[in-house]
């Protein structure tokens, strides 16, 4: 790195670690009083308390979260990318409406949403259930994986699958050999907002769920609604370890993309 480009990344990087500061501040206290600037105490009372294997309240949390953001990514990129692919490659009649109704579930209220879809899904029988909550992800999650893939199709060249069908390539091999990896940075993207949102559901989750999926999100609200700062504290910095490595991957992945790109 440039020396004259230090002091911006520099910056950058203090702006994005100086929020969770007192996070990780109130998760190594056992005592931290207003106004002072730091713990009168410190003690890993709240760690340990994360990582006491004998309750595993938190470690189900864990992993409640991480298998409905994996199951609600993984449908919204076979569902996503077709979508998308429709939308950014062909003119149809009723696309702007297609369009519309993709947008109403990002811009109307969550809570408008969970709570008109609720009476439908308690006729389904879909509430308290992990069908139902995944349901309920996939209805915010969705539409920014059309969006994302839309915009990738928007500017894709369908002639090199021509050209490799002509070559004798099967379809498998079309998509696989051709397509996929020409929209790979257009997935890890859409895999990222899907997954990042789907983890990070509160409201949706406590409706549809009724109480009964205890997510991370869940139990966080609870921490933070019971006073005990430190355990909230460490709980908080879990539940954004995902979003850091998502991050960190989605860039490592997207640097090489770009790499292969200029040789």
């Amino acid at each position: 790195m440039k020396i004259r480009h230090f002091p911006f990344v520099a910056s950058i990087v203090f702006a994005v670690i100086i929020p969770f500061l007192p996070l990780i501040l109130w998760s190594f206290s056992t005592r931290y009083h207003y106004p002072a600037l730091l713990p009168q105490e410190f003690g890993i009372r709240g760690w340990m308390y994360v990582l006491d294997t004998a309750r595993g309240q938190i470690a189900a949390g864990i992993y409640e979260s991480f298998t409905l953001a994996l199951v609600t990514t993984l449908i919204s990129l076979v569902f996503g990318l077709p979508a998308g692919r429709a939308l950014g490659l062909y003119d149809f009649p009723g696309k702007k409406l297609a369009s519309l109704l993709l947008m109403l579930p990002v811009i109307v209220p969550p809570l408008s949403v969970t709570m008109g879809l609720h009476l439908w899904f308690i006729r389904l029988e879909l509430v308290e259930t992990f069908a139902g909550v995944v349901l309920i992800h996939l209805t915010f999650c969705l539409p920014y994986t059309i969006f994302v893939f839309w915009g990738v199709f928007s500017d894709y060249d369908p002639d090199f699958e021509d050209q490799a069908r002509s070559l004798g390539a099967s379809p498998s091999h079309v998509v696989f050999k051709i397509m996929l990896p020409m929209v790979l940075p257009g997935v890890v993207v859409a895999a990222l907002f899907s997954f990042l949102l789907s983890w990070s559901q509160y409201l949706s989750t406590l409706i549809i769920g009724g109480g009964k999926m205890l997510t991370l999100p869940i139990l966080l609200f609870s921490l933070m609604d019971s006073g005990d700062r430190p355990i909230a504290g460490a709980v908080c910095l879990i539940f954004i370890l995902p979003a850091f490595l998502a991050l960190i991957a989605t860039t490592k992945s997207l640097g090489h993309q770009s790499l292969k790109g200029m040789h």
